[in-house]
């Protein structure tokens, strides 16, 4: 067998759209359709695309339970009240930081780690 011996399939417009109403009458899936006919799930996906019918393109459905959505909406309200903590904290080391700058420039230290030295020493 040669290098470029490879098979190239190409389907008519109306077998692609055959496929394509089969799936939308809901009696295969594309699994079964790509059985039935060798076709790969992606070459039926690109036809979905070519043809735009989203509406053949696989969903997802999120069933969620009362109990679930007050647990995820808790858990939301709680990631939202560590932000701010987080974002007070930030806040405060950069006024922390600011304070040292200015305590070490008006005390004659040429850096806040000079200040910070001497402070350690006089411990």
């Amino acid at each position: 067998m040669y290098k470029n011996d490879q098979v190239y399939r190409r389907y008519s417009e109306s077998f692609k759209l055959k496929i394509l109403s089969e799936l939308s009458t809901g009696k295969y899936n594309k699994r079964q359709l790509g059985r039935i006919y060798g076709i790969q799930n992606s070459t039926i996906n690109e036809w979905i695309k070519k043809y735009n019918r989203q509406d053949l393109m696989n969903t997802r459905i999120k069933v969620e339970t009362k109990d679930e959505i007050t647990r995820i909406k808790a858990l939301q309200k709680e990631v939202e009240k560590l932000k701010e903590v987080l974002v007070k904290k930030d806040l405060e080391q950069l006024v922390s930081d600011s304070y040292l700058e200015v305590a070490s420039e008006k005390l004659g230290y040429k850096n806040v780690d000079e200040l910070k030295k001497n402070l350690e020493k006089k411990r």
